[in-house]
């Protein structure tokens, strides 16, 4: 038996009561995974290769600073 054919017997079982958070979970796991564009990968390698600039200060002040530039 696949893990489809499992999913629907399952589903059969489940009370109508809690299927809304059953098609909730489904919906959001049929979305597609979202692939990361070029720019963000290479931002994601700044990071992991040591690069990059660490913020420390409250949510305000990056605010301040990132209007700066």
């Amino acid at each position: 038996m696949s893990n489809r054919e499992l999913a629907k017997q399952l589903i059969d079982q489940i009370p109508e009561s809690k299927l809304f958070y059953i098609v909730s979970y489904l919906q959001g796991a049929a979305v597609p995974d979202e692939i990361p564009n070029a720019e963000t990968i290479a931002a994601m390698e700044e990071l992991e290769n040591g690069g990059g600039t660490l913020f420390r200060g409250s949510t305000e002040d990056l605010m301040a600073e990132l209007m700066e530039g």
